[in-house]
C-alpha cells in the first residue's frame, strides 16, 4: 500500500547517512506494520557504500535506534551475495532462507551457507540459520519432491514443516497493495503463511522456555 515512486526518504538514504531511520520509516495501514521502504535508488547504494566507513554494519547501526520498539524486524535481502546482503546479515540475529525446490537453488544455497559462516566469523558471531523455507512448491513435480527430500536429509530440523505452494493469490496480492491475508485469507497461499507464522512463534516460545 506504499507508493515507492512518491518516497522522499528510503533505506538508501539511511544507509548513506543522509536520513535517519525515523525519517524514512512509514506505516503500512493495510498490513498494520511499519516499513523501511526501498525503491530503485537502492541499486546505487552498492557502489556508494564501498568508500564509506563501517560499510558492512550501517544497517545494524541504524536499526539499533528502534530495536526496543519491535518484537520482530524482518530484513528482506536481495538474492545476490553483495554488500547490501552483507549489511542485512550483519544486522540480523538469524536467517530464514527461502528455497525453491529446483537444482540451481541448491547450488545457491551452498554459497549462501558459506557466506553466513564467514559473516559469523568476521562480523556477527550471533548469526545463525533460523530455518529453510521451501517455497513456490509444485507437488506435481518429481524434481521438487527430490530436492525437498535432499533439504530434509542435509538440514534436518532446520527445514520448516510448512511448505509455501505456488499460488495465484500470492502472486496477485502485491498488485493490490495488501498482504495476501487481506486479499484472500482462505487461499492455500495465505493459509501456508499463517502456518509458517505459527511455526515461528512456537519455536520462539520453546527457545525462551
Amino acid at each position: 500500500g506504499i507508493n515507492k515512486r512518491d518516497l522522499s526518504a528510503t533505506i538508501y538514504h539511511v544507509l548513506l547517512g543522509s536520513k535517519t531511520l525515523h525519517e524514512a520509516r512509514l506505516r503500512s495501514e493495510a498490513g498494520k506494520y511499519d516499513v523501511l521502504p526501498a525503491n530503485r535508488d537502492l541499486a546505487g547504494a552498492e557502489i556508494e557504500l564501498v568508500d564509506l566507513p563501517q560499510r558492512e554494519t550501517r544497517l545494524k547501526e541504524a536499526l539499533q535506534a528502534v530495536t526496543a520498539e519491535y518484537d520482530y524486524a524482518l530484513i528482506d535481502c536481495p538474492p545476490a551475495l553483495n554488500l547490501l546482503t552483507l549489511n542485512g546479515l550483519c544486522a540480523a540475529r538469524s536467517v530464514m532462507i527461502p528455497v525453491q525446490c529446483e537444482y540451481y537453488a541448491l547450488e545457491g544455497l551452498s554459497d549462501l551457507v558459506n557466506t553466513i559462516k564467514k559473516v559469523r566469523s568476521n562480523f556477527n558471531p550471533d548469526l545463525r540459520i533460523e530455518g529453510l523455507l521451501r517455497t513456490m512448491f509444485d507437488p506435481r513435480s518429481i524434481l521438487a519432491q527430490q530436492v525437498s527430500d535432499q533439504l530434509q536429509k542435509h538440514f534436518g530440523e532446520k527445514v520448516y514443516r510448512t511448505i509455501i505452494p505456488r499460488n495465484v493469490r500470492l502472486a496477485e496480492a502485491p498488485s493490490y497493495g495488501v498482504p495476501v491475508l487481506h486479499h484472500d485469507k482462505p487461499s492455500k497461499g495465505a493459509q501456508a503463511y499463517l502456518a509458517l507464522a505459527g511455526e515461528l512463534l512456537n519455536k520462539a516460545a520453546q527457545s525462551v522456555a
